[in-house]
């Protein structure tokens, strides 16, 4: 196993979140989601651990607690 980072696509990102891709956007705007990776003129991925990480700070939040 490597340490590389596994890169997911946005529609990934909106899977895991159960966001849509407008509110992904909107966040990231914001700069309150995890920044994408630029893969070519018009492709972005995410890094899944990342966006885990992200997904988990906000259930604490909700929870009441730190991550």
């Amino acid at each position: 196993m490597t340490d590389t980072p596994h890169l997911i696509s946005l529609n990934d990102a909106c899977r895991l979140t159960s966001l849509s891709r407008t509110a992904i956007n909107r966040w990231r705007a914001q700069g309150k989601f995890p920044p994408a990776v630029p893969l070519g003129d018009k492709r972005i991925a995410f890094i899944r651990s990342e966006v885990e990480q992200w997904i988990a700070d906000r259930i604490a939040a909700a929870r009441g607690r730190a991550a």
